[in-house]
């Protein structure tokens, strides 16, 4: 059979007609090298703060109370401020706490001679001392004046002064003044006691077998031993040669 021939406008058609390319698939690698470079760009962009501009976003819990800023108690109408800080006896008091536990922030006063205190002052022991008015801390300051006279003299920590033979309450820095001529005194008198401050040894009658070595070598030591034989050795050695002469 003879093969039809086609028109030739139909072959001029067919051979003009360009050959659609199909679209090449981009390597994978490249891609993800792309998307790299663009973000580390985005980064630099971005305005950096504290941690380098990284946030780190907190998972939120069920149930959890949300974050915020912790305002300060706001103020009633018509209540006082409280005074962060009450200096008494030349110390300053934490304002906060009650006044028996405040006013043992003074040295030389317990618990028990500050509730001693307040009764006197006629204040409450339990109320805050932050709160208190001017009238009731000069009140305050008034019995620390005159602890002698209130406290009890068995309750007093300097009992028949040697100098003076009076009974005296120390506070303050009173307290490490008297006690620093306490120990001079015994010191130069060279009792018993002042001599093993003086040595800085045990001075109530504690065992110093096994405690109280600050410092100081447990046993002998081998060096101390081996230095005694040799000055011994030393010794014969000169007393040889006189004898051998006679």
């Amino acid at each position: 059979m003879a093969k039809k021939e086609e028109p030739k406008e139909v072959k001029e058609t067919k051979k003009e007609a360009p050959k659609k390319e199909a679209p090449k698939k981009e390597a994978p690698k490249e891609a993800a090298k792309e998307e790299k470079k663009e973000k580390k760009e985005e980064k630099k962009h971005e305005p950096k703060g504290e941690g380098e501009g990284k946030e780190h976003q907190k998972k939120e819990r069920k149930g959890a109370p949300k974050e915020g800023k912790k305002e300060a108690p706001k103020l009633k109408e018509g209540e006082p401020e409280i005074r962060h800080i009450v200096r008494i006896a030349n110390t300053d008091l934490e304002g906060r706490r009650s006044v028996v536990y405040g006013l043992t922030g003074i040295k030389g006063i317990s618990r028990r001679i500050a509730k001693i205190l307040t009764v006197n002052a006629g204040l409450d022991p339990q109320a805050t001392i932050g709160y208190l008015k001017d009238n009731e801390i000069e009140k305050l300051q008034s019995s620390v004046d005159n602890i002698t006279t209130i406290v009890p003299t068995w309750m007093v920590n300097k009992q028949n002064d040697i100098m003076s033979g009076e009974d005296r309450h120390l506070i303050g820095i009173d307290v490490m003044l008297g006690l620093n001529e306490d120990l001079n005194l015994m010191k130069k008198m060279r009792s018993y006691k002042g001599v093993r401050h003086e040595k800085g040894l045990r001075v109530r009658g504690q065992r110093t077998r096994s405690t109280g070595r600050k410092g100081r070598t447990v046993g002998v030591t081998r060096a101390a031993i081996q230095a005694k034989a040799a000055a011994a050795k030393e010794g014969e050695k000169k007393e040889e040669p006189k004898g051998a002469g006679k």
